[in-house]
């Protein structure tokens, strides 16, 4: 991929660069993020787990897999 890079001088702000389109669009189509939007039920779990964490009821993951038996 052949890429240019715009001194800010001749393009008046920050540089610039320039790339062929299909890769900006493939750029743009790799950063979407698609919103995680919690049911109420999620919701309830969520703040049930964030209460168990402050209060410290909580396994490390080595704790859970030594509880399920994963250890070596």
């Amino acid at each position: 991929m052949t890429t240019i890079t715009i001194p800010k001088e001749l393009s008046r702000k920050d540089e610039l660069v320039l790339i062929p389109k299909a890769e900006y669009e493939k750029l743009i189509a790799a950063k979407r993020v698609v919103e995680f939007t919690p049911t109420p039920a999620e919701r309830r779990d969520l703040a049930r787990g964030r209460k168990n964490y402050a209060r410290g009821k909580f396994l490390t993951f080595d704790e859970l897999k030594r509880n399920l038996g994963f250890t070596r």
